[in-house]
C-alpha cells in the first residue's frame, strides 16, 4: 500500500477511534487545526499537503455536551470542502455512526427526508465516497447518495463474542421489531455457521405512534433458551427492555442484547441495569459517555470496530473489493 498517497484525519470528537484505526493501518493521523472563534464560528484545515492524495476523514455524527450533531456535521462539511480546495485527489467521509439516518422516509404529511438532505450536503462539498457501519435502513441509505457508498456490518464481531460466551446453550435470535427481522436473520445464519448447530428465531410485535410504543406479542419459542436480541442501535433502550422482559415472561433461560451503536439517552441507565438482561454488547462507534461509568464497566461490553474500518479504508485506497472481508 502506497502510504505516501494517503492521508487519515480524525476530527477532535472522534480522535480516539481515529488513532485506533491509524494504528491498525500502520499510519499516524495527519495533523490538522480546529479553531473556534468568539462568535461561535469555526474553521478546520489540514496542516500538511493533501495534493493528489486519497484522504479519509473520520467523524461520528452524534451529539454530546458542548457539540450537537449539527455542529459536527457542519465542521465535517467545511473540512471536506477545505480538503477538496487543497487539491485532494479523493475524500472519503468515514462515518462510523451516521446521524439523521433514522429519518429516511415520510411518515406524516410534509415530513422531511433528512437522510437524503445529509447526503446532498456531503455531495455538495465534494465528498467522493461515504463509508459507514450498520445504518438504520440500508436501502434508504444506499438510495439517498449519488456518490459511491460502502456499508459495513458489526455482525461478525457479535458472532465472535457470542460464540465464545454462550457455551452449549440452545440459542434463539430475537428481533425487537418486524423491521429488524432481516438483520437478525443474517446474524442468526452467521451464528449457526460458527456454532455448527441451528439457532432459532423470534421477533417482537411493535407499533409506534406519536413517540409511544405498543405491542406485547413475542412470536417464536424462547422457552429454556439463551435469547440474543439484535438491533442496530440503543437510544433510550425502551425497545430492548420490552423485548427482554417479553423473553423472560416466556421462559428464556438467559437474555443478551447486542446493538452496533450505543446512544444511551434518557433513562438508558435503567435499561442497562435491568436484571432482565444478562449483558449488553455495543461497539465503539461512539463512546458510552452518557452512562454511569461504574454501570458501564459492570454491565456493558464494548467491541472495537477500528480493525474493521481500517480494513475497509485499506481496500478503498488500493481499489480492492470490500466484499472480500465482509
Amino acid at each position: 500500500m502506497n502510504l505516501d498517497a494517503m492521508r487519515l484525519f480524525a476530527l477532535s470528537e472522534s480522535r480516539s477511534l481515529g488513532e485506533s484505526i491509524g494504528a491498525a493501518l500502520g499510519i499516524p493521523l495527519s495533523p490538522h487545526e480546529e479553531r473556534d472563534f468568539e462568535d461561535g464560528e469555526h474553521k478546520t484545515r489540514p496542516l500538511e499537503s493533501v495534493r493528489g492524495c486519497d484522504v479519509f476523514v473520520i467523524q461520528s455524527l452524534y451529539s454530546e455536551p458542548g457539540k450537537s450533531v449539527n455542529d459536527k456535521l457542519c465542521r465535517l462539511l467545511f473540512f471536506i470542502g477545505a480538503l477538496k480546495d487543497a487539491s485532494a485527489r479523493s475524500v472519503t467521509a468515514v462515518l462510523p455512526y451516521l446521524g439523521y439516518a433514522r429519518k429516511d422516509r415520510k411518515t406524516k404529511t410534509r415530513d422531511p427526508v433528512t437522510t437524503r438532505y445529509v447526503a446532498q450536503l456531503l455531495e455538495a462539498v465534494g465528498t467522493d465516497r461515504v463509508l459507514t457501519l450498520d445504518v438504520h435502513n440500508l436501502a434508504a441509505f444506499q438510495n439517498a447518495f449519488r456518490c459511491p457508498t460502502d456499508h459495513l456490518e458489526a455482525k461478525e464481531l457479535f458472532v465472535d463474542y457470542f460464540a465464545a460466551h454462550i457455551s452449549n446453550a440452545e440459542v434463539v435470535v430475537v428481533s425487537p421489531d418486524v423491521g429488524g427481522v432481516k438483520r437478525a436473520e443474517l446474524f442468526r445464519e452467521a451464528l449457526n455457521q460458527r456454532l455448527s448447530r441451528p439457532a432459532g428465531s423470534a421477533f417482537m410485535e411493535k407499533q409506534r405512534s406519536a413517540g409511544i410504543v405498543s405491542g406485547e406479542a413475542l412470536v417464536g419459542d424462547v422457552n429454556g433458551k439463551a435469547a440474543i436480541i439484535i438491533d442496530d442501535m440503543i437510544s433510550t433502550g425502551g425497545t430492548i427492555s420490552r423485548t427482554a422482559h417479553a423473553c423472560r415472561r416466556q421462559g428464556a433461560q438467559s437474555v443478551y442484547a447486542a446493538a452496533s451503536h450505543g446512544i444511551f439517552v434518557g433513562k438508558a441507565d435503567q435499561v442497562v441495569a435491568d436484571p432482565a438482561l444478562d449483558s449488553l454488547v455495543v461497539t465503539n462507534t461512539l463512546p458510552p459517555f452518557r452512562l454511569d461509568p461504574e454501570l458501564a464497566r459492570n454491565r456493558l461490553t464494548v467491541l472495537d470496530v477500528a480493525p474493521l474500518l481500517a480494513d475497509a479504508i485499506r481496500h478503498i485506497h488500493t481499489s480492492g473489493s470490500i466484499v472480500e472481508f465482509l
